[in-house]
């Protein structure tokens, strides 16, 4: 049998610029489309490096950023 270890290794893109423009956008109010077609409309309520978290009607939903297409503010009606 052999001795070596096999390792995962997880890579994740990280783009600052994404980042740095969804963090000015905590606390409003956003849409947010997503690779699968789906949209995701409510207040960002945080931002990491690799998901947000988005709530409408008092729940979460963490979004994976490299699943986003765009994101916009939502109008205020």
């Amino acid at each position: 049998m052999d001795d070596q270890q096999q390792s995962v290794e997880f890579v994740s893109n990280f783009d600052p610029f994404v980042y740095q423009t969804l963090t000015s956008a905590v606390g409003g109010k956003i849409v947010v489309q997503l690779s699968n077609n789906s949209v995701v409309t409510g207040v960002l309520k945080e931002v990491v490096p690799d998901h947000i978290v988005v709530e409408k009607n008092g729940t979460p939903f963490y979004v994976r950023i490299q699943q986003i297409i765009w994101v916009s503010p939502a109008s205020h009606k």
